[in-house]
């Protein structure tokens, strides 16, 4: 799919929404009035569409975006890395918050695509300027096992949903962390959250739905990745 049909895709299938930590930004979200809302796996796989992770406002996500909006001295004149973005919610909030650079990562090129409307909605890059004059860029790979020296606080929401990508993800955000990197994770104590090397910051309930969590209120924490 091309990159206007992309574009075009998610602008059709979402609505423009604040989340509900985050009432100051606004992001193209699948809610009860859009399609995307009920589609079945089965039914984007016959399409030759990936699950739009990217199109929810997932509880760790927020709850970093939150923190960092209130706590702007955790990123202010800082190059972030935002690892598995989806759609864009905390590196949105951290170049609001001053970020001299942020970089958004993720290999799905939907919650790329949907990542640069959500900066566009919200005033920041990428490839511009945000309100303290940091930009906002995208790198669509995998970044994990990557340890730039650039990197001066890495933060990752919502990454431990399936056994084994938790794990390498984990290692990865641990090594960055030993390399003297600050290393945030928004988590609700997800199944594959690890128990140990983390320490807890602070924590927001955050309203959600039945429909992509296993209940309507989650207590999503963000924690500090320590180093192994």
């Amino acid at each position: 799919m091309r990159v206007e049909d992309t574009a075009a895709f998610i602008r059709e299938n979402t609505a423009i929404e604040s989340p509900a930590l985050l009432p100051e930004l606004r992001f193209h979200l699948a809610s009860e009035i859009t399609p995307l809302w009920e589609a079945s796996e089965e039914i984007l796989a016959e399409r030759g569409l990936p699950p739009p992770f990217w199109a929810f406002a997932w509880a760790g996500g927020q709850a970093l975006a939150r923190y960092i909006l209130d706590h702007p001295e955790t990123v202010a004149g800082k190059r972030v890395l935002d690892f598995a973005s989806g759609s864009g919610l905390s590196a949105i909030a951290a170049a609001k918050a001053g970020a001299a650079h942020v970089l958004a990562n993720e290999i799905d090129p939907f919650a790329c695509e949907a990542i640069r409307l959500n900066a566009a909605l919200n005033g920041v890059g990428p490839n511009g300027v945000g309100p303290n004059g940091g930009a906002l860029d995208i790198a669509e790979r995998d970044l994990v096992g990557e340890r730039d020296p650039a990197w001066d606080v890495v933060i990752a929401g919502d990454v431990c949903y399936e056994k084994q990508p938790a794990a390498r993800f984990m290692s990865w955000l641990h090594a960055l962390a030993g390399d003297g990197k600050l290393v945030l994770m928004g988590d609700p104590l997800r199944t594959y959250l690890p128990r140990e090397g983390l320490e807890r910051v602070i924590a927001y309930s955050v309203k959600t739905t039945r429909e992509i969590e296993d209940s309507d209120l989650r207590n999503a924490v963000v924690w500090k990745v320590r180093p192994e």
